[in-house]
């Protein structure tokens, strides 16, 4: 290999990595994902909570409402698409139970 493709190899292992919360499945192959950030206020030093909303490409649209996802930092899909589902670290109990009460009872 020459130095031009392992760089390129390392660049891709060094990507960014979130988890968090899908909010919005509503898009074709996009899902919106809350990440939430906890840090100390600079000033008062009190541990504060920050959420922050990612668009994601999921390709199979597999992802569901409330699912824990994994996604990773990727080049400009769209005007705010930068981020790529990487995987479903757990599945949401909501869906389970939205598809209970959608069958017909006999």
């Amino acid at each position: 290999m020459t130095s031009t493709e392992e760089s390129a190899q390392a660049r891709v292992l060094r990507r960014n990595e979130k988890v968090g919360q899908v909010v919005s499945t509503k898009m074709q192959k996009t899902i919106v994902v809350a990440v939430e950030m906890r840090k100390a206020h600079p000033k008062y030093k009190r541990i504060v909570r920050a959420t922050k909303k990612f668009y994601a490409h999921d390709e199979q649209s597999s992802a569901r409402l409330g699912d824990m996802v994994r996604i990773r930092e990727t080049r400009p899909l769209s005007k705010l698409k930068r981020w790529n589902l990487e995987e479903i670290v757990r599945r949401s109990t909501l869906t389970q139970i939205e598809d209970t009460a959608h069958e017909p009872v006999s």
